[in-house]
């Protein structure tokens, strides 16, 4: 295991690049796609068997609940616990400040908030996060912060962007005194908030630049404002965090908005829509995404990487409720989108990005779905369905 964590751009082609984040569990190719196990696992499908995924991203929030500390304190960390030899990422329960909103209330301090498995009332401090990540073990922890929704009013932004600057400096400051975690030291992103305004997202990178964090986070995009309006703000904040250190946009995103994020700069990315968006149907592909519900399916023979199941085979699966079709679509949908970002990698390291990706990017849309695809607004989603 690498002994001092650290990030290496080995090639460029305009905004985008690709590289090599070293970390206590491994080497992560970038651009990199995270898959999101939230507590721990994928939902509906083994990760021993996702070979190809360089990383995951846990819930903090989650796992400080289910299974708790003492368990996996006991285990020797999450990575054990759950039998995964590679990298792990956390959040630090921040974005569940944003979508827990009628169970917590927010002060300077931190947040307390209202389980909602069983009512019993926790506090989260940007202190306590960083403690949480380090029992977890995870190799990159996140700072703890608010993300505020859309659309939110500016001093709404403000507001989220003062208790996240405030609980930045308290939460790098807990991550130096504290003990490393099972004998190896992780990374500290800090997060950029700032809505959908570029005079904001600019003015809170320069209110925490001065804090030495291993890595650079985007916060707050993806939460409910339509791709013109985050678009900007990605290239904007591709050009203005440190060029040496690895860049990660938080929830994103559909294919599209992964090869944007890739061509802003961004080097890393996580999203449920293939985990999720397999549970109804939705089959992520070269060419396309197909709803397997539909009736035009039933002898639609086409094998379906990386498995070879057929699409038709898949859609018997579905209209019989076999959990089977969970399992086989989710393992479609994670191997395309990590297929996705290592052929972006690729065509960046070739310096062909931009030929590339015009020449795949129009594949990569909805073909006959019955009805609009499955992907709730955060405000519609669950904490137990955030995977």
């Amino acid at each position: 295991m690498a002994e001092t964590p650290d990030f290496e751009v080995i090639a460029r082609d305009g905004a985008a690049r690709a590289g090599i984040l070293r970390l206590p569990h491994g080497e992560v190719p970038t651009p990199a796609f995270m898959p999101v196990a939230t507590h721990g696992a994928l939902r509906a499908f083994p990760h021993h068997l996702l070979p190809e995924a360089p990383i995951l991203l846990a819930n903090t929030y989650h796992l400080y609940l289910r299974p708790g500390l003492e368990v996996l304190r006991e285990a020797g960390g999450l990575h054990r616990f759950m039998q995964w030899p590679k990298p792990i990422l956390t959040d630090s329960g921040g974005y569940q400040v944003f979508s827990l909103a009628p169970l917590r209330h927010i002060t300077p301090e931190g947040v307390s908030f209202r389980s909602h498995i069983d009512g019993s009332t926790y506090i989260l401090s940007p202190e306590k996060a960083v403690e949480i990540q380090l029992v977890i073990g995870s190799d990159i922890q996140m700072v703890l912060d608010v993300c505020p929704p859309y659309p939110a009013s500016r001093e709404e932004v403000r507001q989220a962007m003062d208790y996240t600057t405030h609980w930045a400096y308290r939460a790098r400051a807990a991550f130096l005194r504290l003990p490393t975690c099972y004998g190896y030291r992780p990374l500290q992103f800090g997060i950029v908030q700032g809505g959908v305004h570029p005079e904001l997202r600019e003015a809170h990178f320069e209110a925490l630049r001065e804090v030495p964090f291993e890595g650079w986070a985007v916060g707050g995009l993806a939460v409910g404002e339509p791709f013109e309006l985050r678009r900007p703000i990605l290239h904007q904040m591709g050009a203005l965090l440190p060029p040496d250190k690895p860049r990660y946009v938080m929830g994103f995103g559909s294919p599209q908005d992964i090869l944007e994020a890739i061509a802003a700069g961004m080097d890393m990315m996580d999203c449920v829509l293939p985990t999720r968006n397999a549970r109804h149907g939705l089959l992520y592909g070269w060419d396309g995404i197909r709803n397997l519900r539909n009736a035009r399916y039933r002898t639609d023979f086409t094998p379906v990487p990386p498995h070879a199941y057929s699409r038709a085979y898949l859609h018997h699966l579905f209209r019989v409720g076999d959990p089977l079709a969970l399992m086989l679509t989710t393992e479609a949908n994670l191997h395309f989108f990590l297929s996705l970002v290592a052929a972006a990698r690729k065509s960046i390291l070739e310096g062909r990005f931009a030929e590339w990706r015009s020449t795949i990017e129009p594949q990569l849309l909805y073909r006959h779905p019955p009805n609009p695809p499955y992907a709730p607004s955060p405000t519609e989603a669950t904490p137990e369905a955030d995977s």
